[in-house]
């Protein structure tokens, strides 16, 4: 129930930047928009480096609608690099985190509420499993599946290949709509569709055996 409710306020972040997004090209146009934000030069993309880093370290922080964000303010490729790089650091540093201090550190860190949810986490015996992995990875809360497996047995060496798989492949389609969303682009906003659509299809998989390792 709590990870349904988790979902579907991700979802509504994303449908409110969508809103605020169309509203902003409409108030004052994508050339404008894009005039101040060559302004800004690297602060831009830096800034959505760490807002995008600090969210997947303090799950607490919903941070989906940054990738949007860094589509629509970035474009799609320069948005795409910015997201996946932060994904990457971010998330070797909660495995890192977790498995250098152990629970009680994470606890302090992301609180007892969420805390709760790695602890089921660690049970899905997701180490050794490189396409499990990927899959947890890709799904809404890979910012706690980060954590769960670093106080597993998986070495980092192993980690490391599920991250990049599952970043790769979960990150671009939400980039693409912001980036669609901004530049009008029929091809990306389609491509954003359909990898959401791909990504929910395995959400609903993981969180399906998930509710199943829970009931056994």
């Amino acid at each position: 129930m709590k990870t349904n409710v988790y979902s579907t306020l991700r979802f509504v972040l994303i449908v409110l930047f969508i809103i605020l997004a169309i509203w902003f090209i409409h108030r004052f146009g994508v050339e404008n928009l894009r005039g101040q934000i060559a302004q800004l030069g690297a602060w831009v993309p830096l800034g959505i480096f760490g807002l995008r880093f600090i969210s997947v370290v303090i799950p607490a922080i919903p941070g989906t609608a940054y990738s949007a964000l860094a589509g629509a303010l970035l474009g799609f490729i320069q948005g795409a690099i910015v997201i996946c790089l932060a994904d990457l650091f971010s998330c070797s540093l909660s495995f890192y985190l977790s498995r250098q201090y152990g629970r009680e550190f994470v606890q302090k860190l992301i609180g007892e509420r969420f805390m709760n949810r790695v602890d089921r986490l660690t049970q899905q015996h997701l180490e050794g499993n490189l396409f499990l992995m990927s899959a947890f990875l890709m799904t809404g809360f890979f910012d706690f599946v980060c954590y769960a497996i670093g106080l597993t047995k998986t070495a980092w060496i192993s980690f490391l290949p599920a991250l990049i798989l599952s970043i790769i492949i979960s990150n671009p389609p939400i980039v693409a709509l912001g980036a669609g969303i901004l530049e009008g682009g029929k091809l990306l906003l389609g491509f954003a569709v359909l990898g959401m659509f791909v990504l929910a299809l395995i959400t609903g998989l993981v969180q399906s055996k998930w509710r199943q390792q829970s009931r056994s």
